[in-house]
């Protein structure tokens, strides 16, 4: 892959690159396949490439953020292929290290560190998950193929209000430098600490836009109780969205048991009628899919780091750092942005 770091394009291809993506509506696969169309005798770049030329002229105003040295010193600057070469060997080959990244590509570490922390890529140990039965495939190809469409409005993503839900108690995250992947969520390797007086929190938490809502649950979540929040406590959390908002979001939650009792199903039907995302749902949710969901793939892994960054003493500590931490996500510039980019990524590779 770093061979192809070779290709340098020129302003005229990238603004054509630029181009296809906005006929594309900002989907870089499908802009990929229009620019093979309209330029069959071309080098053809990677999906990537089109999302990175669209990131740099927002953030820089330029194609370009520096000349790239010919002298065999690492270079200090980044470039649009740069990114490309980078982000596409780290997708393929997801346990490499900055420092084989750098070698390869004749950089600087920092600036491959630049590269992954703006794509907010951090480096985690691998842990055992769930792995996809071969039913569970259709599905998930069904929803983003639906989700791609739906995207031709590049707000789209901004009108789904996905939801979840985690469990926070006396656990703190254990970070080894072993075995590691580059992930934009943190796989959760709990470590227990051995106290003699344990709690925990049961914590709710929702994705609308550039806004995140948390609310504290029962400890044990049943469809009681969960119908409960949702017909008092969510209206009390969406009231300063704007009424056009609300009217026309999609309610995002996954396959729980709670969330697919009858009474539940037929509170959304009502509420949300043929906008909600869910097990029995107009759109289904297909099982196994934490990583299309923000909440799995971004938010935990993120707040329990902030959380957990010292022994927690007490339950009304725990609560106060969930909340300061909400917070802190919510002043980090850019970062909800990220995230859609990340989706986006991920409808792409689903399919």
């Amino acid at each position: 892959m770093a061979g192809n770091m070779n290709i340098m394009y020129t302003n005229g291809e990238m603004a054509d690159m630029h181009l296809m993506y906005g006929l594309a509506h900002c989907n870089s696969r499908q802009a990929r396949r229009l620019y093979q169309e309209h330029f069959p005798h071309r080098q053809l770049p990677t999906h990537k490439m089109f999302s990175s030329i669209h990131r740099r002229l927002s953030e820089t105003g330029t194609f370009k953020s520096g000349k790239v040295g010919r002298s065999g010193r690492p270079r200090t600057t980044c470039t649009a292929e740069l990114e490309e070469g980078v982000l596409d060997e780290i997708e393929n080959h997801p346990g490499r290290s900055t420092r084989e990244l750098a070698l390869d590509f004749g950089v600087s570490n920092s600036i491959v560190w630049k590269i992954l922390h703006e794509q907010q890529l951090h480096s985690y140990h691998y842990q055992r998950v769930q792995a996809l039965l071969p039913r569970d495939y259709f599905p998930r190809v069904q929803l983003c193929q639906w989700l791609i469409q739906r995207c031709r409005n590049p707000h789209f993503l901004n009108y789904i209000i996905f939801t979840d839900e985690a469990k926070f108690s006396r656990m703190a995250i254990l970070n080894t430098h072993n075995t590691h992947m580059w992930a934009i969520e943190n796989p959760r390797a709990i470590s227990e600490n051995r106290h003699q007086y344990q709690f925990s929190i049961n914590v709710w938490a929702a994705i609308l836009g550039d806004k995140i809502f948390i609310s504290f649950l029962p400890d044990t979540l049943n469809g009681e109780n969960y119908l409960h929040f949702l017909t008092t406590n969510l209206n009390e959390l969406l009231e300063d969205v704007p009424l056009y908002t609300r009217n026309n979001m999609w309610f995002m939650q996954d396959g729980a048991p709670a969330h697919y009792t009858l009474q539940v199903r037929e509170f959304l039907n009502e509420a949300y009628p043929n906008r909600w995302i869910g097990r029995g749902a107009p759109v289904a949710w297909p099982a196994r899919s934490p990583d299309l969901n923000p909440l799995d793939f971004f938010l935990w892994g993120h707040l329990k780091t902030l959380v957990y960054d010292s022994p927690v003493d007490t339950i009304e500590e725990l609560r106060i750092r969930i909340v300061n931490g909400i917070q802190r996500i919510r002043e980090t510039p850019g970062i909800f942005e990220r995230v859609r980019q990340s989706m986006r990524r991920r409808l792409d590779a689903c399919i």
